[in-house]
């Protein structure tokens, strides 16, 4: 049905509703529907957020007639967004009821009877009763009603009380333009703030973040209060937008406008974030369909962040020109000449000859080469935005081959200061991909999980962003060592050139580790750089994952690991580059996963790498360091007897010793040592400087599913769990030890925090004979996300026990299911390692029978792997599952 003729029934069916509540339910339940039918016809979403504007308009102009007839005292005016006269399906809808000075007494009640209607028939909104006076006197505090209040639009009622409104908030009575205008840039600032400058996150606010509808309302606002203009196409007869630009700025609006209408329809409430559930479902609505690079709702992620993008680029070049007009209009021109070919204006550097690009392509580099070495520079002119946009054509093939091209790209690199702010600049304005082509590919791609918490190339800019800052002096003593590390190196352009093309290949197919070396080798050799740079940094591409993977999912203490990935890594200078390229890789793939333990666990596998490439011998004998071990420790428990040390020592395995420190085995022996048989259990936590994580440890008489029950209990505590171990003594004694966090990734908070803990511990200990069902519940957005459960087993002969590596959904209390699959399978548990990956768990667990071999006959193995299963996904013991990888050996 047109617009028009829906318009007129709406009318009509008002005059027959009356006052009825009912009737005026359905009828606002008809509009919905109404306008719900023809966006998903495909309709210009823009007539339907209007139209749903003038329907409601109806609606309320029809309640002020019966509320309001006979007042003159009154006024009921549209603010805000509903003031422009765009109302999204559930938008709130913003009213300011505007009174006389002198008003009746009834007036108030009226008012309130009538907000009670309008929230009864079902209508959100928000209301405001003031006096034109009081208007202007808050306005006047506060930028944001003086917005709301610039964009007011007259429903029914005294048309004089609204003038009088207009004409005391009015520009020439208070925000003058110029204030107005750094008052807004200064909210837009913070709001950025908010966000972490970025828009590139995994459920981003489509109206707050930067590029969002906030921005575009920003400049809508600014044009109007200084420039009279209405709608933004004036902005072209200003000169301000040319015509091309006007319709990509249109363009990323309606797009917006798509997806925040779809939000509240698919959520039925005013949701203006891009949630899990809803990215799901807007996929699907708009017809991406997954293939086998990409994920339909990665295809719909990538449109919506690329939209974004644009649109901050025209937000930038917009804002400046207001700068210019609003602010600088009367203020001297300041400009100084770089060069023959650009100049600096008030702080931002422009092209000195419109034709400049066209004349001499390779002038875009040496922009932003002038923008990295001269950080007085603010930021680009307008116009020179506007110039690269239009010429980026010129970076083809041709350009990319020229010699001085690549000299230019590679200085940039290569400067001591503005490397990342300038890539950043160059990614925004399309430069950074139009000179390494494969690098557009990655531009706003996204990948959809819980661990990647940026589009790729945000990740990417974010990763050389972090390099960068372990050479700046007043960022040094975040990460000293790394520093160290970094300050020393004769070359830090090929960590940058690696960090550039590290995920570049992803989205491809295939091993985006493998396609991005080929990628990377390619670049270096046609930049001309040394052989050996060229292998290094196609190897640190191909390799940027081994490191953080050995280091979270493999048993570094084992000397095992350490010959392997030292043979690896080959010599020390590949380990420091790989070492610094995997810290800052991880800080910038989600910094909030970041912590302290990670931390630990890197620097210990570099030390123990670099310790042994740097042995001229052949590794310690086990038996040997063993011995060296004790008698360390013998030296800390001088209290004890040697005769009782002994006797302990004797009840526990060579693998105890083996993995364990001497430090800890003090901690431990001496904590059984100086316990009575009839004290037990015992519960210790301690939280020692460099270690990354607190340590817990649990002393008691072994017994069915006590690790499951101490697993539970942890979970209870709100602590994650990132390495255990469990040693049961030949006297039946249980040495369980824990790595924790608390969920922010820190060590236990305090004291208090560790007394409470290790009473909850004691306490369930003597009360729980098995771990309770889960009485936490999983985090939201977890539950978006369904992991298959895989598990597979590896034979460690060397040490002489079996691997079972699972990968399943994170979720509260894992760790205590599968502790409950062990004790049925009758398996001990000898060691942990915990890997959360997003929303996945990467868990390792170290295993071997009853009589402590390892576990090899394969009905043993598909038997553990189906008790985990029936744990894990409830499926039944019955039903045969193969187990993967069974009989391989590590």
């Amino acid at each position: 049905m047109p617009q028009a003729a829906f318009s007129a029934l709406i009318a009509a069916q008002l005059i027959s509703a009356g006052d009825d509540l009912g009737k005026l339910k359905e009828l606002l339940a008809s509009i919905t529907i109404h306008l719900s039918e023809r966006f998903d016809a495909d309709e210009d979403v823009s007539l339907l957020v209007h139209a749903r504007a003038d329907l409601i308009d109806q609606v309320l102009r029809h309640l002020w007639q019966l509320q309001f007839a006979d007042t003159t005292a009154a006024a009921l005016v549209a603010v805000g967004g509903y003031g422009r006269g765009e109302l999204h399906p559930y938008s709130d809808i913003d009213l300011l009821f505007l009174v006389a000075e002198e008003q009746p007494r009834e007036l108030e009640q009226q008012i309130a009877a009538t907000v009670s209607l309008l929230w009864d028939i079902g209508l959100h909104i928000g209301q405001t009763v003031r006096t034109a006076r009081l208007c202007a006197e808050v306005a006047a505090a506060d930028i944001t009603i003086a917005t709301a209040l610039m964009e007011s639009r007259l429903l029914a009622g005294n048309a004089a009380l609204f003038t009088a409104m207009q004409e005391l908030t009015a520009a020439d009575k208070i925000w003058p333009a110029d204030a107005f205008f750094q008052a807004k840039l200064a909210e837009q600032g913070k709001r950025h703030a908010k966000y972490d400058e970025t828009a590139h996150n995994l459920e981003p606010n489509i109206k707050e973040t930067p590029g969002g509808l906030r921005d575009l309302q920003t400049i809508e606002w600014v044009a109007k209060r200084h420039y009279q203009i209405q709608h933004l196409n004036e902005l072209v007869d200003y000169g301000f937008l040319t015509e091309r630009e006007f319709r990509q700025l249109d363009s990323c609006k309606k797009y917006l406008w798509r997806i925040r209408f779809a939000l509240h329809m698919n959520s039925g409430r005013a949701e203006d974030r891009l949630l899990f559930d809803l990215q799901q479902k807007l996929a699907a609505q708009f017809e991406h369909i997954d293939n086998e690079a990409n994920l339909a709702v990665e295809q719909l992620m990538q449109r919506y962040y690329r939209t974004i993008t644009r649109l901050q680029r025209l937000s930038e070049m917009l804002l400046q020109y207001f700068e210019e007009s609003i602010l600088q209009q009367s203020a001297p021109r300041q400009s100084l000449d770089i060069n023959r070919r650009f100049r600096i204006v008030n702080g931002y550097i422009e092209a000195s000859d419109q034709q400049l690009f066209s004349h001499r392509p390779l002038a875009i580099l040496e922009l932003f080469l002038l923008m990295a070495q001269h950080p007085e520079i603010r930021g680009m002119r307008a116009s020179t935005i506007r110039l690269i946009h239009e010429h980026l054509g010129v970076i083809d093939r041709r350009f990319r081959q020229q010699r001085k091209a690549k000299q230019l790209f590679l200085t940039i690199l290569r400067q001591p200061q503005g490397v990342y702010r300038v890539l950043r600049s160059m990614n925004r304005y399309g430069v950074l991909a139009a000179y390494i082509p494969a690098f557009a590919n990655i531009v706003g791609r996204m990948q959809f999980d819980l661990f990647h918490v940026y589009t790729v190339d945000t990740h990417t800019l974010f990763l050389l962003r972090n390099l960068r800052r372990l050479t700046v002096p007043e960022y040094i003593d975040e990460f000293p060592f790394c520093s160290e590390l970094m300050l020393g190196l004769e070359h830090q352009e090929v960590l940058m050139i690696a960090a550039l093309f590290h995920d570049i290949a992803k989205g491809r197919g295939g091993d985006h580790s493998e396609l991005g070396a080929i990628d990377a080798h390619e670049f270096c050799r046609e930049h001309d750089l040394p052989e050996a740079q060229c292998n290094l940094i196609s190897w640190l591409v191909q390799n940027h994952l081994v490191m953080s993977m050995t280091a979270q999912r493999k048993d570094i203490e084992d000397p095992d690991v350490i010959r392997e990935f030292a043979e690896h890594v080959q010599d020390a200078e590949h380990l420091q580059h790989l070492y610094l390229l995997t810290v800052c890789d991880m800080r910038a793939t989600n910094p909030q996963r970041w912590n302290n333990w990670k931390d630990t666990l890197l620097r210990q596998l570099y030390d123990s790498t670099l310790a042994w490439l740097q042995s001229s011998s052949a590794q310690q004998d086990p038996i040997d360091e063993i011995q060296h071990k004790q008698n360390t420790a013998r030296l800390g428990l001088k209290q004890f007897s040697a005769e009782d040390i002994n006797t302990l020592w004797m009840q526990l395995t060579t693998d105890y010793f083996q993995h364990h420190s001497s430090d800890e085995i003090i901690w431990h022996s001496a904590l059984i040592l100086g316990t009575a048989a009839d004290n037990l259990p015992q519960v210790q936590i301690r939280t020692s400087p460099g270690h990354g994580a607190s340590e817990i440890l649990a002393i008691a008489p072994n017994r069915d599913n006590l690790w499951s029950v101490l697993a539970w209990l942890l979970d209870q505590c709100a602590l994650n769990i990132v390495k255990a171990r469990l040693e049961v003594s030949d006297q039946n004694l249980a040495i369980n030890s824990f790595s924790v966090l608390e969920e922010d990734g820190s060590p236990i908070h305090g004291p208090r925090r560790e007394d409470e803990i290790c009473q909850r511990l004691l306490n369930g200990i003597h009360q729980l004979s098995e771990p309770p069902p889960y009485s936490r519940r999983v985090p939201r957005q977890l539950q978006h996300f369904s992991q298959p459960t895989s598990i597979e087993f590896f034979q460690d002969s060397a040490n002489h026990r079996t691997l079972l590596r699972l990968s399943t959904s994170d979720r509260p209390g894992l760790l205590s299911l599968v502790g409950i699959a062990f004790y049925q399978a009758q398996v001990r548990l000898l060691n942990a390692i915990i890997a959360t990956i997003g929303e996945r768990a990467e868990d390792t667990f170290f295993l071997v029978d009853v009589h402590n071999q390892p576990i090899t006959a394969s009905a043993d193995l598909a038997r553990i792997e189906a008790l985990l299963l029936q744990q894990l996904e409830g499926q039944s013991t019955e039903n045969e599952h193969a187990s993967k990888s069974a009989t391989l050996g590590i």
